[in-house]
C-alpha cells in the first residue's frame, strides 16, 4: 500500500492554513465535479482523490495524525507486519481498522470495499476507524458564477434603468428582471445574487455579474462623477459679455453668464449637474462647460462695415505697439 500525499493532491504546502486548505478543495472540487464533467472518468477519479484529501486535512485532529503518520511512514513500512500486517506507527493506543463504515454520497450509500466506495485502502486503513460507523455528507459546493455584458447609454447610467435578461445556465434559459442603479460607470459590475449556476449538495446558487459598458455620448464626456461639454460662444458675447444656453444630460438647458473678455478654452463649473455616485445617496458631480469661440463664416455688408470700423480702431493701437517695440530694441 502506497503513502497518499494529500497536500500534493490539493496542491498546497504542508504549512497551509485551514482557510487555504478549504479554498484549494473548493476550487478543485468545482473543476472536477462529476456534474460538471459528465462521463469523464479521469475527472471522477480526481474528484474522489480531492474529496479524500479534504476529509483528512480539513479536520484538525485527522490532519495532526496524518502529519504524524507521514513522519513515521518509512519506519512503519520496514516494521514487521508493515502496512498489510496492521502494525501501527502510533502504537496500540491509536485505532485503525478494516474501514467498514458508511459513506453518504448524495443519496446513495457505499461501504468500504464495495463498488462505489469513494475512498482508498490507505484512507480506510488509517482514517476510516472501526468503532462507530460515521456518516459523511456529500460535498456542498456553491454554484458557479456567471458573467454577462450589458450596454448602457450615459442617460441610463445617470438615471438608472430596469432591464430584462435571458440567462442560460446548464442548458436552461430563464428571464430575470434587473434594476441597474444610477451612477454605474463603464467597466463596473452589477451583482445579481443567487441567479447563477445551481449549487451542489444543497449549497447556495452562484451569482450573475453584469459587466457594464457605457457607450460614448456625442455631447458629453465623463470623468468620474463629473461631466464635460463644449459650449459655443459668439465672438461679440465673448468680448462684451452676455449669456449662453448650456445643454445638460437631464434635458433642459441652463443659462450661463459669460463675463466680458472671456477667452477660448475658458471653463465654467456648474455644480450638481454631473453624475451621481452609486453610493453617494443622490449627490451629483459637476458639469464643466468649456468655451468655444464662434467666428462668423460669412458677414453681411452691415456686419463687415462694423468689423472694418473695429479694425480701424485697432490699427493705431497696433502702430503704437510697433513703435514701442522699436524703441525698446534700440
Amino acid at each position: 500500500m502506497d503513502f497518499k500525499d494529500y497536500y500534493q493532491t490539493l496542491g498546497i504546502a504542508k504549512s497551509a492554513s485551514a482557510k487555504e486548505i478549504k479554498q484549494a478543495y473548493r476550487k478543485l472540487a468545482r473543476k472536477h465535479h462529476p456534474d460538471v464533467n459528465p462521463g469523464d472518468t479521469t475527472s471522477e477519479s480526481r474528484f474522489k482523490d480531492i474529496t479524500e484529501a479534504y476529509e483528512v486535512l480539513g479536520n484538525a485532529e485527522t490532519r495532526r495524525k496524518y502529519d504524524e503518520l507521514g513522519a513515521n511512514w518509512r519506519m512503519y513500512e520496514q516494521a514487521p507486519g508493515g502496512p498489510a500486517g496492521g502494525a501501527s506507527p502510533f502504537g496500540s493506543g491509536w485505532p485503525f481498522g478494516d474501514g467498514r463504515w458508511t459513506v453518504n454520497m448524495g443519496g446513495s450509500e457505499a461501504r468500504a470495499g464495495q463498488a462505489g466506495d469513494p475512498f482508498s485502502d490507505f484512507f480506510h486503513t488509517f482514517f476510516g476507524g472501526a468503532q462507530e460507523p460515521p456518516r459523511r455528507r456529500a460535498p456542498r459546493n456553491k454554484g458557479r458564477d456567471v458573467e454577462q455584458p450589458i450596454e448602457l447609454t450615459l442617460e441610463d447610467a445617470l438615471h438608472g434603468v430596469q432591464r430584462r435578461f435571458s440567462i442560460a445556465t446548464r442548458g436552461q434559459a430563464r428571464t430575470v428582471d434587473v434594476k441597474i442603479p444610477p451612477g454605474v460607470s463603464d467597466g463596473s459590475r452589477v451583482r445579481i445574487a443567487g441567479e447563477g449556476e445551481a449549487g451542489v449538495g444543497g449549497a447556495a446558487a452562484g451569482d450573475v455579474f453584469l459587466r457594464v459598458r457605457v457607450t460614448e455620448h456625442p455631447s458629453f464626456r465623463r470623468e468620474g462623477r463629473d461631466l464635460y461639454t463644449p459650449v459655443d460662444v459668439s465672438l461679440t458675447t465673448a468680448v462684451l459679455g452676455g449669456t449662453v444656453e448650456v445643454p445638460t444630460l437631464d434635458g433642459p438647458t441652463l443659462t450661463l453668464k459669460i463675463p466680458p473678455a472671456t477667452q477660448p478654452g475658458q471653463v465654467f463649473r456648474l455644480k450638481g449637474q454631473g453624475m451621481p455616485g452609486v453610493r453617494s445617496r443622490g449627490e451629483r458631480g459637476a458639469l464643466y462647460a468649456t468655451v468655444s469661440i464662434e467666428v462668423p463664416r460669412r458677414l453681411s455688408d452691415e456686419q463687415r462695415k462694423h468689423y472694418d470700423a473695429l479694425a480701424e480702431l485697432e490699427r493705431p493701437s497696433e502702430s503704437g505697439r510697433k513703435k514701442r517695440r522699436a524703441r525698446s530694441n534700440a
